[in-house]
């Protein structure tokens, strides 16, 4: 399949890729285009923003967590019908999984970073290089050692937080000088940044019509200070891909009939979820709806197994445990082997309390608290026990990223091990709880399981 495309990355962290890339999105979008929307490894956020900007789905592409050989597949199951796909990367353009805090044996060199990404896409690459510190022959040479190592092609540059026209001028014609184009050139915005907090960006879910309003902005900002039709131009170099596109229906082991309701919390407290998973559910027989920990007090009619996924309850502990009705009923769901799966922030509702906060209580007496550090990074765990979705010794990738902790880590059965301190996690009846985020095309028999234990 042939889609236009292109990854936009960055020497490091900070440069401004969330600017440009949302940006672009939102400026391709507001020109009619239909655009398809990635994030290159784990990250939840910035696919939100995304999503906001294109109207579709935030999709992560990560070798780590699925496979190389699933990364070109996936993004051409996201970018079906699109016009343009715009990859955003993640930390420095060559910073691999290593990169990303203790990574178990995740690998070194390269792997998992933007450039490894681009590469399985054979995409051309957008270099976003924060200018507010050098002047244009130090940018120059900056583009042109990025340039140099490594094998992608880079097909030109966005200079970011310029000063001055003088600044710009300087720059631009450094980088020019290399027989590089430079494809936009943006002064300081400071009114269309994101706001942050303890986990990077807050998420769009929850800034509301706020979040609607900074991506519009941004793709005002984008379009007036890049050339959006050399942009499309470069994308569209991109050739064709020797790949069939990833379909949910085929990838899981087994499908199950009867239609079993399967209820995935959302709203602001739990924002993180990868779309692939919900669509494996759907593709092994399961009916997926959501529910609303802030605002719902009881689970929807029906429904026959409950997921949790990742998020800030930590920021919503108060409201989350003033909703004593569905604490109670979702407690007594997980008491009588209903199945539950939770991840991070969905271990943190079911422990007894999250900051002093009566949660559901499901945990064996966990007591949740915020920590001083962040535990982030890819984590190659093995299943202790067998659970909903795993069997014990089973083998999966996925990535820790919270500050939290919770007091005891484990239960009487722990879930996973991935390190010399033993194991983690909690296993109580159908009830599955820990840190690890998993990416389910990565390991789709977890929700032929789910749909069955539901059954």
């Amino acid at each position: 399949m042939t889609v236009p495309r292109l990854v936009v990355a960055a020497p490091s962290s900070g440069s401004g890729k969330t600017t440009v890339a949302t940006g672009l999105m939102a400026a391709f979008a507001a020109r009619g285009l239909r655009v398809s929307p990635h994030k290159v490894g784990p990250d939840y956020i910035d696919p939100g923003y995304h999503a906001l900007a294109t109207g579709r789905p935030g999709r992560n592409l990560d070798p780590w967590l699925t496979s190389e050989d699933l990364v070109a597949r996936l993004f051409l199951h996201g970018a079906e019908g699109a016009d343009i796909a715009v990859v955003e990367g993640v930390m420095g353009l060559y910073d691999g999984a290593a990169g990303l805090g203790p990574s178990d044996s995740a690998g070194g060199g390269d792997y998992a970073s933007t450039a490894h990404v681009a590469t399985l896409l054979d995409a051309p690459v957008v270099l976003v290089v924060d200018a507010s510190a050098a002047a244009g022959r130090s940018v120059a040479a900056l583009v042109h050692g990025f340039r140099s190592f490594g094998t992608v092609r880079v097909g030109g540059v966005v200079l970011n937080r310029l000063g001055s026209d003088g600044h710009e001028r300087m720059c631009r014609e450094a980088v020019e000088d290399l027989g590089l184009p430079v494809l936009g050139a943006l002064r300081r915005a400071d009114d269309a940044a994101t706001p942050s907090r303890h986990l990077g960006l807050i998420p769009a879910a929850e800034r509301n019509a706020e979040a609607v309003d900074t991506v519009r902005r941004l793709g005002e900002l984008v379009a007036a200070s890049c050339d959006l039709d050399a942009v499309l131009a470069l994308a569209r170099q991109a050739p064709k891909l020797d790949a069939v596109p990833w379909d949910p229906s085929e990838a899981v082991p087994e499908k199950h009939p009867g239609r079993p309701r399967i209820a995935v919390a959302g709203g602001p407290a739990f924002t993180f979820g990868y779309a692939e998973n919900e669509e494996l559910l759907e593709a092994a027989g399961a009916e997926v709806v959501r529910f609303d920990p802030l605002q719902d007090e009881g689970l929807p009619e029906g429904t026959r197994g409950v997921v949790v996924g990742g998020g800030f309850p930590e920021v919503y502990a108060a409201q989350l445990s003033s909703n004593e009705p569905l604490r109670q009923e979702l407690a007594a769901f997980a008491e009588a082997s209903r199945p539950v799966y939770a991840e991070c922030a969905g271990l943190l509702y079911l422990a007894e309390e999250l900051d002093g906060a009566p949660m559901c209580g499901v945990l064996n007496g966990a007591k949740a608290a915020m920590a001083p550090r962040l535990a982030l990074g890819y984590r190659a765990a093995v299943a202790v026990a067998d659970s909903v979705v795993a069997r014990a010794g089973e083998r999966v990738h996925g990535h820790e990223f919270h500050r939290t902790v919770t007091v005891p880590d484990r239960g009487e059965t722990a879930a996973w091990q991935w390190s010399a301190s033993g194991p983690v996690g909690f296993v109580r009846g159908d009830c599955v709880a820990s840190y690890l985020h998993l990416h389910w095309a990565g390991s789709p028999w977890f929700a032929s399981r789910m749909v069955a234990a539901c059954l």
